[in-house]
């Protein structure tokens, strides 16, 4: 039996972005915001990351304005409350303590606080889609009534609550999800309900973004997509999941991440971002892509 012998193919591959991708304006206006503040020689400390990406925690470290977990541990002048924003009392606490309050949080989510705390004032009982422990919905909940409020991520969680006790119910997502991932969710408290009205709380950023996502992943030229964002970003997660429905689909931080070997034979590979990661990564990884050859192993005779 004679060896087999292997022929390989290769050519640089095309690189296709998806129509909407990236920075939304609520983030791109909170990193303008603390870069501007640094340059004009300010101090301070951002409670959290101030979007959901490393490499951009890494360039305000850079700039002289760290990341902390707590207020009590800012030692600067300045805290920076992030786009995800917080919950109200922590700008009283943060003044409390003698500190400047740098706001970036995102327009969206000061929409939702406004409207829940109508909604509240109405005599509806709220009900947050979303992740509890994502720092969005704890500035929504953190200074509720736990008795006025309800998080739910599954239908198991909403079956397992009597609904009917509430007169009104009203639907808040978290600005950063797929909603259609969790219509089910919501389907179950609308069987079980007696009243319910959904808050229109998906940011326009994330739509365009996950509308795109899905023309990128049904588009018969794309053989695979590259999803870039940080390790903890809801909205680039989502992201991913839209893509991988349809074609193989690689979520990476940056350039460093990507593996020439998931590229076999692919000839054109889709990209697409999150909402919280900068420019230059999305650069920094088409450019490393580019340099990938196509590899189309011949099966042996």
């Amino acid at each position: 039996m004679s060896c087999a012998s292997l022929a390989f193919l290769c050519s640089d591959m095309n690189v296709k972005r998806a129509a909407k991708y990236g920075f939304c304006s609520g983030v791109r206006i909170a990193d303008l915001k603390v870069k501007r503040f640094a340059a004009g020689g300010g101090r301070g400390a951002i409670l959290g990351q101030v979007v959901h990406n490393e490499r951009v925690v890494e360039e305000m470290e850079r700039l002289g304005v760290r990341t902390i977990d707590e207020i009590d541990a800012v030692q600067e002048p300045t805290i920076v409350f992030s786009a995800h924003g917080v919950p109200p009392s922590f700008h009283t606490q943060a003044k409390g303590a003698g500190l400047q309050v740098l706001d970036t949080t995102c327009k969206f989510v000061y929409d939702i606080h406004r409207e829940a705390g109508k909604a509240l004032n109405d005599g509806y009982h709220l009900i947050f889609i979303g992740d509890p422990k994502h720092r969005e919905v704890i500035g929504y909940t953190h200074d509720l009534d736990p008795r006025s409020y309800h998080i739910v991520t599954t239908v198991e969680g909403a079956d397992a609550i009597d609904w009917t006790q509430y007169p009104k119910l009203k639907v808040f997502y978290q600005t950063t999800l797929n909603a259609e991932e969790f219509e089910d969710v919501v389907n179950a408290i609308e069987r079980r309900a007696a009243s319910v009205e959904r808050g229109d709380t998906i940011c326009y950023a994330t739509k365009e973004n996950q509308d795109a996502a899905r023309v990128l992943a049904h588009d018969p030229d794309v053989d695979a997509i590259v999803v870039i964002g940080g390790k903890k970003s809801a909205n680039t997660k989502h992201l991913w999941e839209i893509c991988r429905e349809a074609k193989p689909s690689y979520l990476v931080q940056g350039a460093d991440d990507l593996d020439p070997s998931w590229f076999a034979g692919v000839r054109t590979v889709g990209v697409t971002a999150g909402s919280s990661t900068p420019d230059y990564v999305i650069v920094e990884v088409e450019e490393r892509l580019s340099t990938i050859e196509r590899n189309t192993v011949q099966a042996p005779d």
